[in-house]
C-alpha cells in the first residue's frame, strides 16, 4: 500500500477566542482522525484558511502535525503563497520539521504563462525535496491544472507525486491516474466514482467531521464491496450535505466542537462566524444524521 492513498481530511485550523492558532484543539482533532483511521491529513490547505494565516502561524502548524502524527499517518503540508520566495521559504520548513510531503496551490491572482506555472512548481519542490502534490482548485486559484499543463510540470518537476484534482470535471481523473500521478479526488461526494476511473483517494473538508464515515467507504471499496462502498457513499455524503456555500469553514468548526466537547474557535475575518440560531440550527441537523459527541484521547 502507498504511503499516499485514502482517506486525508483537509483538517480544519482551530483558533482561540482571540482568533489566535488554538494548538490544543488542533492536536484533538487530528488525534480523532488518527484514531478513526485515516491515512493521512491535507494540512493547511482551504479548509485549513491558509491564505488567511500569517506565514508563522503555518509554520507552527506543520510543527504541530508532524509531532502529533509521530509518523503514524503522512501529513501533506499547503506551503502555497501568492509568491515563489514564500512558498518556498515555507515548504523548506515543512520539510525541516518532518511533514512526508508537500502541497501548492499554482500562482494566484496575476495570470501566468504555463512555462512562469512550471517554474514555480520546479523552485517550491526543490526547496523541500519532497513528495509535491499539486493542488488543482481552479475555482479559487483562477488556474486549471489540466491533463496538458500537468505533463509540463510532471516534465520539469522531478518531486511531483501527484494533486488533488478539485475542478469540476471528474474525468481528468482518469487523464491524471494515466499519468502514472496519485490522485486524490477534492469532493467527498465523488469519492466512489472518482476511485473507480483511478483516484489514490480523497482530499476533502467534510470527512474530518465524520473520519469514520469515509473509512468505512474505503476500507469497502478496497475489499471489493461494492455495495457496500455505494451504502458508506450514501452515508458518508449526508454529513457534506450538511454545508452551505461561503458558510463552509463556520458549519465544520462548530460540528467538531459539539462532537469533541471542546472550542473550535470560528473562521478568521473576513469569513463570518454562524450566529446562534444558525448554530443550534445546524446541531440540530448533525444529530439527526448521527453525529454525536465522541470520546477523544490526546
Amino acid at each position: 500500500m502507498s504511503k499516499f492513498e485514502g482517506i486525508f481530511p483537509a483538517i480544519i485550523t482551530p483558533m482561540a477566542a482571540d482568533g489566535s492558532l488554538n494548538e490544543a484543539a488542533f492536536r484533538q482533532v487530528m488525534e480523532f482522525n488518527i484514531q478513526a483511521g485515516v491515512q493521512g491529513f491535507w494540512v493547511a490547505g482551504g479548509t485549513g484558511e491558509s491564505v488567511l494565516l500569517e506565514d508563522e502561524e503555518n509554520r507552527r502548524i506543520a510543527e504541530i502535525a508532524a509531532d502529533q502524527s509521530q509518523g503514524r499517518i503522512a501529513n501533506i503540508m499547503h506551503v502555497g503563497a501568492a509568491t515563489t520566495v514564500r512558498a518556498a521559504r515555507l515548504a523548506e520548513h515543512a520539510a525541516k520539521v518532518g511533514v512526508e510531503a508537500i502541497c501548492c496551490v499554482p500562482p494566484f491572482f496575476y495570470r501566468q504563462s504555463d512555462e512562469a506555472i512550471v517554474e514555480h512548481y520546479r523552485v517550491v519542490a526543490g526547496a523541500a525535496d519532497l513528495p509535491l502534490f499539486v493542488y488543482n482548485l481552479p475555482q479559487s486559484t483562477g488556474v486549471e491544472i489540466t491533463p496538458q499543463l500537468m505533463q509540463k510540470i510532471q516534465d520539469g518537476v522531478p518531486q511531483l507525486a501527484g494533486l488533488k484534482h478539485s475542478a469540476p470535471y471528474l474525468p481528468y481523473v482518469r487523464d491524471f491516474a494515466k499519468m502514472g500521478l496519485a490522485c486524490f479526488v477534492g469532493n467527498c461526494r465523488l469519492m466512489l466514482p472518482a476511485l473507480t476511473i483511478g483516484a489514490v483517494g480523497c482530499v476533502d473538508g467534510p470527512p474530518n467531521l465524520a473520519p469514520e464515515r469515509w473509512v468505512a467507504l474505503w476500507k469497502a471499496y478496497r475489499s471489493g464491496n461494492l455495495h457496500a462502498a455505494q451504502e458508506a457513499q450514501e452515508h458518508a455524503s449526508q454529513v457534506a450535505d450538511l454545508i452551505q456555500p461561503f458558510r463552509f469553514h463556520a458549519i465544520a468548526k462548530a460540528i467538531l466542537s459539539a462532537r469533541l466537547g471542546m472550542d473550535c474557535g470560528d473562521p478568521r475575518p473576513p469569513m463570518q462566524a454562524l450566529t446562534a440560531a444558525e448554530r443550534a440550527t445546524l446541531l440540530d441537523r448533525a444529530a439527526e444524521i448521527g453525529l454525536g459527541e465522541v470520546s477523544v484521547a490526546v
